[in-house]
Parts: structure tokens; C-alpha cells; sequence
């Protein structure tokens, strides 16, 4: 089905499409944005490559956003007048688009994903590239195959509308024959030719937290963006229990905006990050950058495809009140750990290793300091 071309009228609420940067490469990405990456991707592929100008596309959706060169409130993204428009902006004003997380660029035109839109933007003469998320092709069924403590109950009904996503999103991805990208190792598991591409955090908003561990009663912060998939609550009751013994002091929060979390990680001595899907995450990132402890169940299989050893201290919903208590009881080595953790986001998850592995995409040099070597890539 071929969209209409006519002039309709602009859907109410539209905003205004930015300028395009006046460079060789002309870069968008987007639509989906998840937890910032879109951005982070983006401004590390201006910041470390020649030649390559970018803008970040996101829909609004009323929960948590994040920053966006242009976003788009749903009612708008889903109208027709609004994707004629978009389709017309996109094939006529960039040289290269990333599509995040197989969602459509341009709303309802080629229907629920963005297979319909490759052909269009490729006929015009733009270079594409997928990214994927975790569950956009973390294909449940799967996952449970080769992760032990993976969370997904086939009875459970989160699980089952994730088998249905994740099948058809990964099929987009695994039918594509152009560059396809990964934002997590785990991952290549379900993409085997796709390239990791790390989360980008910048490393300035998290710094500044004091000495970690030096209080009588820690405090230990898990804020998970999706309670489910992180394993949260098969550990609450046992960190409650172990907060209210006053071994530490124990923050759950939920739903917490993006302006909030550098302040809320930087007091904290220990940030969880999740305990059941075999990664880590952008917030343990954020927990690294900080200074600040960081544990998580990372599998073996996934820590053997990084770049060195990952200082997150390995802990399941079945042992994280006995790694607490070891934490507390050889403080001195922990908090070794935790200035690695910060040595380690620096090397990886400040963007210059991401732009490294964006420049075969866009055809651009790494922009590297003479007097110093180039990034480790993964």
C-alpha cells in the first residue's frame, strides 16, 4: 500500500523539524531513544568523528524522556499529514539514518516496524543501519535456553507478548543485509552478526559522589527501569529484611526522572543493577562513572566477549544478601573494585569506542588526540 502524497492540513502539536547540520554525513537516529542512547550515539558520533553532523529523533510518549533534537508527541507520530511529511524530510536531508530498535521512522505509512521503510530510504540514496535493545530481539524462549536464571516464565503474560515481539523485531534485524548494531554483548546471542555497540553515558554528570563504604550502614540503591526483567522482586523482601537488621540502608525506587539519578547514585555506596538477565546495564554504567559499586548477575558468557575484566561484583537473587555481607566485611578490596569501575566506563562507555565502531558505518576517521592511543574497541 503506497501512502497518498496530498497536502493535508499539519496534525495540531507539531513541532517544528530542526535544521539539518551542513555537513558531509548527515546523520539521524532514532526513533526509540531508550534509556538516552539515541542521544549519547549520536553526540559521540559528532564529538569523535570528522565530518559527521547528527540529529536525534524521538517520539513523546508521556513517560520518561529523554533529550531529542526533534520530538514528536504520539498523536502527531501517529498521523497521516505528519508521515508524508516525514518521509519527504528523511529521504531528502540525510546521508545516513540508524533506525532504534526497528520502530517506524515514519508512523503508520509501512505499517508497525521499519521493514517497509529501508526500501523507501535506500531507493533515495541513504545509507541504513539497525539497532537493536534487549527486548526488542530478546527472544524469551531462547533466552531461557541459555541463561540459567533467566526470568522468562512461558505461563507468565509478559513473557508471552515478549516471544511475540521479540520474533518479529528480530526477524527485521536477521533478514537485513545491511550493518545491524547491538547496544548489550548478550545480545549477539540472538544477533550473531550484528556488532556491539556500548552504551554511551557521560561520565561528567555521575562524577563527584564521595568515598564509597566508609559508612557504618551503607546505603544500597536499585532503581529498576523494568521490576520484572531486572529480577527486583526476587530480591526486595531479602535486602528489606537485611535494612531493617540495619547491615545497610536500602533505596527502591521506580519511575525516578532522568534530572533526578545522578544525585540519587552519587549518595549511594552500592547501586544494584539486575540479578536474572546475564548483563549490565546503562545503569550500571551510570553506578561505574560514579565511583560507586556495582552488582549485578553478569553471565560468563557475556563477560568473556568484553574488552578486560568487568569490575561488577557477580551476585543472583539466591546469594545477594551473602555477597553484601562479604562487601561489608573486606570493604578495602571493594572499594578497589569500585575505582576500577570507574577506569572501566571511562574506557568503554564514553563514546569514543561507540564512534569507533560507527566510523566503518559512516565512512568517517576517529578523531584521535595525536600524544595519545586510539580507543580499545570491543
Amino acid at each position: 500500500w503506497r501512502a497518498s502524497t496530498r497536502v493535508r492540513a499539519r496534525p495540531a502539536g507539531e513541532p517544528a523539524r530542526p535544521d539539518v547540520p551542513d555537513t558531509p554525513v548527515r546523520l539521524l537516529v532514532g526513533p526509540a531513544n531508550f534509556a538516552g542512547q539515541a542521544w549519547a550515539w549520536a553526540r559521540a558520533a559528532e564529538q569523535h568523528l570528522d565530518g559527521v553532523g547528527a540529529t536525534v529523533m524521538a517520539v513523546r510518549r508521556g513517560t520518561i524522556d529523554f533529550d531529542a533534537d526533534y520530538a514528536v508527541p504520539l498523536a502527531v507520530y501517529r498521523s497521516y499529514p505528519w508521515s508524508v511529511a516525514q518521509r519527504r524530510w528523511l529521504t531528502r536531508s540525510f546521508t545516513h539514518i540508524l533506525i532504534d530498535s526497528m520502530r517506524p521512522l515514519m508512523g503508520p505509512l509501512y505499517g508497525e516496524d521499519c521493514r517497509g521503510e529501508i526500501e523507501v530510504l535506500r531507493g533515495a540514496g541513504v545509507q541504513v543501519g539497525l539497532i537493536a535493545h534487549g527486548t526488542d530481539i530478546r527472544v524469551p524462549s531462547r533466552h531461557r535456553a541459555l541463561y540459567p536464571r533467566s526470568p522468562f516464565d512461558p505461563d507468565h503474560p509478559t513473557t508471552r507478548a515478549l516471544q511475540a515481539q521479540s520474533q518479529r523485531l528480530s526477524a527485521v534485524m536477521l533478514d537485513f543485509d545491511g550493518p545491524t548494531f547491538v547496544s548489550t554483548p548478550d545480545l549477539l546471542d540472538f544477533a550473531p552478526r550484528a556488532t556491539w555497540l556500548p552504551v554511551v553515558v557521560d561520565g561528567r554528570r555521575w562524577a563527584g559522589g564521595g568515598p564509597v563504604l566508609e559508612r557504618p550502614r551503607p546505603v544500597v540503591v536499585h532503581v529498576p527501569s523494568n521490576p520484572f526483567l531486572k529480577g527486583s522482586h526476587l530480591v526486595d523482601a531479602q535486602l528489606q529484611e537485611m535494612s531493617d537488621r540495619g547491615r545497610i540502608d536500602y533505596r527502591r525506587l521506580q519511575a525516578v526522572p532522568p534530572e533526578r539519578m545522578p544525585d540519587i547514585v552519587r549518595d549511594a555506596d552500592i547501586v544494584l543493577d539486575q540479578f536474572v538477565l546475564g548483563l549490565y546495564s546503562v545503569m550500571a554504567v551510570q553506578g561505574m562513572f560514579a565511583g560507586r559499586l556495582v552488582v549485578a548477575h553478569v553471565a560468563d558468557r557475556v563477560r568473556d566477549r568484553l574488552p578486560g575484566e568487568l569490575p561488577v561484583v557477580e551476585a543472583g537473587p539466591d546469594d545477594v544478601v551473602a555477597v553484601l555481607e562479604r562487601i561489608l566485611d573486606e570493604r578495602d578490596a571493594y572499594r578497589e573494585v569500585a575505582a576500577a569501575g570507574r577506569q572501566y566506563a571511562g574506557r568503554v562507555h564514553d563514546g569514543t569506542a561507540s564512534a569507533a565502531v560507527l566510523a566503518g558505518f559512516l565512512g568517517r576517521p576517529l578523531r584521535a588526540p595525536r600524544d595519545q592511543p586510539g580507543p580499545e574497541v570491543p
